[in-house]
């Protein structure tokens, strides 16, 4: 289902992770859990993948991960303060140690000149650090290229939290 590249990519990460005992959780708006489905495609992930939220929704980002309701009025859903409360969220709800964020425009409708096709705002903590944040513009490259990259990214993300 996922190449091999993004394969090794998630191995490495769930290793780290592992090695450095902490557990991993998603919280995914674009992606719509493909972050969550590559991590546990690695046979034996389990042990270190909590859960994984998809939150497609406002109201599923408010309702599970806790994302103010002015900050998406104010914001917008895509934006780095409603990236910032997703992995937030995700470390409050989850039993996990590293979380990470991600929502966007993938395409092929949905952009503005503000927001346009392509644009991703993902969080990555570790519980207790500070939040780190990437504004992602992929361009309008195609749905599928837009998730995927941002599959790609998110999962360097959280490695580089472990």
């Amino acid at each position: 289902m996922f190449s091999d590249d993004l394969i090794a990519q998630s191995t490495a990460l769930l290793q780290a992770a592992r090695d450095a005992n902490v557990k991993l959780a998603t919280a995914e708006s674009c992606t719509g859990g493909l972050i969550a489905g590559l991590l546990t495609e690695i046979p034996g992930s389990s042990d270190v993948v909590d859960r994984g939220f998809v939150t497609y929704s406002n109201a599923a980002k408010m309702a599970l991960l806790g994302v103010p309701e002015t900050d998406i009025q104010t914001h917008g859903a895509v934006s780095e303060i409603v990236a910032t409360a997703m992995v937030a969220g995700a470390l409050t709800h989850a039993d996990a140690d590293v979380a990470v964020a991600v929502t966007g425009v993938a395409g092929p409708g949905g952009g503005t000149a503000a927001k346009p096709v392509g644009l991703v705002w993902m969080a990555a903590q570790r519980r207790g650090q500070t939040v780190v944040t990437r504004e992602m513009r992929y361009g309008d490259t195609g749905r599928t290229a837009v998730r995927l990259a941002t599959v790609r990214d998110a999962v360097a993300l959280m490695q580089a939290q472990i």
